[in-house]
């Protein structure tokens, strides 16, 4: 064909219009003509680099988009397009910088926002990712409406927001755009099961919506839904196999599933084909540790704090190495990042923790209190933790879980015996019991299971942190085929998590609380209560920075409630069942480890095996912070190791109360 300079703009539409309608061919095609005619025509170079991009020649784009913005730097589109070049590369702080210098020069640019999402997700940057999801919903979106309640949203105007959609969607119920919207306001708040019911519907009405389907997928993760959440990024990862945030997804997916067989490659391939990043050498590094490749753990961690110098998470990951010794240099390193305080929040408190234990293990306690005292009052502040809460339940407990519920509750429920329940409070031993009887042929070891606070939350009924929950007042409410439902549905939710033995643990420690519930719907399961004194205990929990949950931990008067709280249940527990809970006191263990093990063992009706006294030489992945501890010989260094602390500790003895008359100091 022939260009002539009169038809040069209409030529370069076509161009454009070709490029972005996806006929790359035809795109190219007609650029090269251009500039075969007109060599520095911008546009045109512009569609030669996309469809570069497009056709995998990712350095030739780059050097084609570099000579474009050097000669028109507020070429919105062609920043845009290299953000796109380096995502695809996996350059993501590159392919951020970029996507934001284009909305920067052109704020109403809907790809830049969508790609931004999905970059931040990536990176673990929930907030962000939220921010440009939405602003590319409002730019995308043709309905007044949407658009105003994505503002209310992205103001902080969350009940608004939520009525705004569903007044909506009374009038439009199909519409997906604002069924994702309504799904992501459930996120926000933490309504996870409205979130997947939504994404779930919009996923049928709309299975090509991407944007829908990785929300799902996230959704379900959060819930430990694992198998399914990983199905959903199997689809997403067939349209787009290599694209970088659906693989940082899988392998996190996969860590949580308890498939390290595959986990370690999947981390592998990461950093082997796109550049390192500080949170996935983390990630790789937890795979690592919870395998037992400590080495290679360190190494991993060492490598993130090399890739970002300030990053918090992995100086703790190091720290909650319970064998591992911080170098001078590293202790000095984290000393300056406090100084300058130049990161953010989360930087900061997990440099406190780990601060505290890097000074901990030089036996400089005063010191060590003190960066602990600190972490802990960040983190309470973020965890807006209630103790007056946690009593109010135990109340509730008290009240309606009384003899008559559990008159014929060994009769009720489903027979199964599989799932033995190790209870109590965090690093006070349940790791430990868990490896005895993981270590037995009968038995499979699997991690803190939600799968029971789950049931127990839905049975609850709250929407809303306002609303009055309905457990566990509705237990006495549920006809026998109800229970023998939520007892087989516990079943089939942890399938995923175990292997062929006949018996498994589940060890959430919270599960104190729902003692209850598991004996009228698994009446036939073992419930055993890991109880440490409640000194070692509740520092032990104090020093330790949990990766979610447990915000009751952080600080002494919260703990030291929380320990009180803990031991009146469990005292109202064996006076409404009797002889159904275990009490296995860790100090006992340590002191006769075979008497111990005898002892667990005939209460879960299992033969004895030597392996289980030989715990240590059990290789399986242990996810908690005493990974280490269990694949050592029993060793009692710990037991008073709270009483270096002592002198700063009274607050905790205050509120622990009545309770240190039965152990006392």
């Amino acid at each position: 064909m022939s260009v002539q300079t009169s038809d040069l703009k209409t030529a370069v539409g076509q161009a454009l219009t070709l490029l972005a309608q996806k006929q790359y061919d035809l795109a190219d095609q007609q650029a090269q003509e251009i500039l075969r005619l007109f060599p520095d025509e911008l546009n045109s170079q512009y569609v030669v680099a996309a469809v570069n991009r497009v056709e995998g020649k990712l350095d030739a784009a780059v050097d084609q988009l570099i000579h474009i913005i050097a000669a028109a730097p507020d070429f919105a589109r062609a920043h845009q397009e290299l953000g796109f070049c380096h995502s695809d590369s996996g350059h993501l702080l590159e392919a951020i910088t970029s996507l934001q210098t284009a909305i920067s020069i052109e704020p109403k640019l809907p790809e830049s926002w969508r790609a931004l999402g999905e970059l931040f997700f990536a990176d673990e940057d929930e907030d962000s990712s939220r921010e440009a999801f939405n602003q590319y919903l409002i730019l995308t979106s043709h309905d007044s409406e949407i658009v105003e309640a994505v503002q209310l949203f992205k103001s902080g105007k969350i009940g608004q927001a939520e009525q705004a959609c569903r007044v909506y969607l009374k009038q439009h119920p199909t519409d997906v755009t604002a069924i994702r919207l309504l799904a992501d306001i459930g996120i926000q708040v933490g309504v996870y099961e409205d979130a997947e019911n939504l994404l779930s519907r919009a996923l049928q009405l709309a299975p090509d919506f991407t944007l829908a389907r990785l929300n799902y997928a996230n959704v379900l993760s959060k819930r430990e839904k694992l198998d399914q959440a990983l199905a959903q990024v199997q689809l997403l990862l067939e349209a787009e196999p290599d694209k970088f945030p659906l693989l940082v997804l899988r392998a996190s997916i996969l860590v949580k599933l308890g498939a390290f067989d595959k986990a370690l490659p999947a981390y592998e391939y990461l950093l082997k084909n796109f550049p390192p990043r500080a949170h996935i050498t983390l990630g790789y590094g937890h795979a690592l540790k919870t395998v037992g490749e400590q080495s290679k753990a360190i190494d991993s961690y060492r490598k993130s704090i090399e890739l970002r110098p300030g990053f918090g998470d992995a100086y703790w990951s190091l720290a909650n190495l319970k064998m591992f010794r911080f170098e001078e240099a590293e202790i000095e390193a984290m000393r300056a990042q406090i100084n300058a305080n130049s990161g953010n929040q989360e930087d900061y408190f997990h440099l406190c923790f780990a601060l505290g234990k890097a000074l901990e293990d030089r036996e400089e306690y005063e010191e060590s209190f003190r960066f602990y005292e600190i972490g802990n009052k960040i983190k309470f502040q973020l965890e807006a933790y209630n103790a007056d809460i946690t009593s109010g339940q135990v109340t509730s407990i008290k009240q309606s879980c009384d003899l008559s519920m559990f008159e014929s509750a060994s009769t009720r429920g489903l027979a199964a015996a599989d799932p033995i329940f190790i209870i109590g409070l965090p690093r006070s031993g349940s790791t430990l019991l868990e490896q005895i009887l993981a270590s037995h042929s009968q038995v499979d070891g699997t991690k803190e299971l939600m799968d029971m606070l789950s049931i127990a939350r839905r049975l609850g009924g709250k929407k809303k942190k306002s609303e009055i929950s309905a457990y566990p007042q509705i237990l006495s409410e549920l006809h026998d085929d109800q229970l023998k439902d939520l007892g087989q549905e516990y079943l089939d939710r942890t399938q995923i998590q175990r292997g062929d033995a006949p018996f498994f643990i589940d060890k959430m420690p919270n599960n104190f609380m729902h003692v209850g519930l598991i004996s009228l719907i698994l009446p036939n399961a073992k419930i055993i209560d890991a109880r440490r004194h409640p000194m070692g205990s509740c520092f032990s929990g104090f020093t330790q920075l949990f990766a979610k949950g447990q915000a009751f931990t952080y600080g002494l008067e919260n703990i030291g409630r929380y320990y009180r709280d803990y031991m009146e249940v469990m005292d109202h527990w064996d006076l409404v069942l009797p002889g159904k809970v275990l009490l296995v006191q860790y100090e006992e263990v340590v002191a006769d480890i075979e008497g111990q093990v005898r002892r667990l063992l005939e209460y879960c009706d299992l033969p004895f095996e030597d392996a289980c006294i030989n715990f240590h030489e059990t290789e399986r992945a242990v996810r908690t912070a005493s990974s280490e501890q269990v694949r050592q010989p029993l060793y009692s260094g710990a037991l008073e190791h709270w009483r270096n602390y002592e002198p700063f500790l009274d607050e905790l003895k205050q509120h622990l109360g009545p309770v240190l008359e039965r152990y006392p100091v």
